[in-house]
């Protein structure tokens, strides 16, 4: 899937991604350490995953000096569980994409310590929805990144026909479609409010299940 969101990342803003692939580099190696780091798992033993989110979201954006839509498009390659993506193309075949990523003694650190039950509803098993963060991330950076018209939803489905199409995935993922509009709201929130942050907006799951449960 992401590396449909390099392309659409590359064809939409040109000067973000592709002139600075060294810079967007040095961001995902800090944040795949950071989330490596025995700090952070002895943050991962005191909080839940919700906050470890706003822990991860936090070290970018001060990495990147307050750069949030830098920061956005680190944390969508950090946090992606994969360093490539197998791609069944049509009249080709299978086809490995390298990602940007860490180091693979990092990468399989920042794995094993990656929030992965963010919802009420998360898989209770040892992947979870590890594949959530960087769906968010992206779709924030997207809407974010976004000034004249509402890209958010657009791109967030877009990819998912796209995953369908090409044999990444079998079928439309729903709840990777309800993590993008999450991710599509936060980036929204965050032009007028920088305060905000990934807990605010994804525990609305939570609370709008429970709503409609009463």
């Amino acid at each position: 899937m992401f590396r449909h969101f390099t392309l659409l990342f590359c064809f939409l803003f040109p000067g973000t991604l592709c002139p600075q692939q060294s810079k967007l580099s040095e961001g995902v190696n800090f944040i795949s350490s950071y989330i490596a780091s025995p700090r952070f798992n002895e943050i991962k033993n005191e909080v839940d995953d919700l906050f470890l989110m706003d822990s991860i979201f936090t070290a970018a954006v001060n990495f990147y000096q307050d750069d949030i839509a830098e920061a956005l498009l680190a944390l969508t390659f950090s946090t992606v569980p994969y360093n490539q993506v197998p791609l069944k193309v049509p009249l080709i075949g299978a086809v490995n994409y390298p990602l940007i990523s860490a180091n693979d003694s990092i990468f399989k650190l920042k794995n094993i310590n990656m929030p992965r039950y963010l919802f009420f509803d998360s898989p209770q098993n040892e992947y979870g929805d590890m594949d959530k963060p960087a769906h968010f991330f992206g779709s924030a950076f997207i809407s974010y990144s976004s000034h004249f018209f509402d890209l958010g939803d657009l791109i967030g489905y877009f990819v998912e026909v796209f995953e369908e199409s090409f044999k990444v995935q079998s079928k439309i993922d729903m709840r990777d479609l309800l993590t993008n509009k999450f991710g599509n709201i936060f980036g929204e929130s965050l032009k007028t409010n920088k305060s905000v942050l990934p807990s605010h907006v994804l525990i609305l799951q939570t609370l709008f299940y429970f709503r409609y449960q009463l």
